[in-house]
């Protein structure tokens, strides 16, 4: 059997997410951050769930979704209930994951080419 690496379509590839930060690229992030296929959006105010705000969202909304990946740390956490009305009343969906799975969601995401972006909460 013949094994071919597939490039992908997209400038960014998560390549794996851990207690020090997620890896984008080559390059490993320790600071939140939004991501969407050929756009990286650093140093993203929240650092936790609990510091998550409506108004954070406004850099996921720039970028145009169709669906939102919140990726909160080695652990799935789930934000208020405010932010998920604020996520429903804009018309966009968000699914919430521990970061690793959220990283292989997001790839598998683009390669389909769908208008997805994660945003993902590191700790400082």
């Amino acid at each position: 059997m013949q094994l071919f690496q597939e490039n992908p379509e997209f400038s960014y590839v998560l390549r794996g997410a851990g207690p020090d930060g997620v890896r984008v690229n080559q390059q490993l992030l320790t600071r939140s951050f939004v991501l969407a296929p050929f756009q990286l959006v650093e140093d993203w105010r929240p650092a936790s769930v609990d510091e998550l705000t409506p108004d954070d969202l406004q850099a996921v909304l720039e970028l145009k979704p169709s669906v939102v990946i919140l990726g909160t740390g080695l652990r799935q956490r789930f934000p208020s209930a405010a932010i998920m009305a604020t996520v429903l009343q804009r018309g966009f969906g968000m699914e919430v994951m521990d970061s690793a799975a959220a990283a292989r969601t997001f790839n598998v995401l683009a390669t389909e080419g769908r208008a997805v972006v994660a945003a993902f909460l590191v700790p400082g």
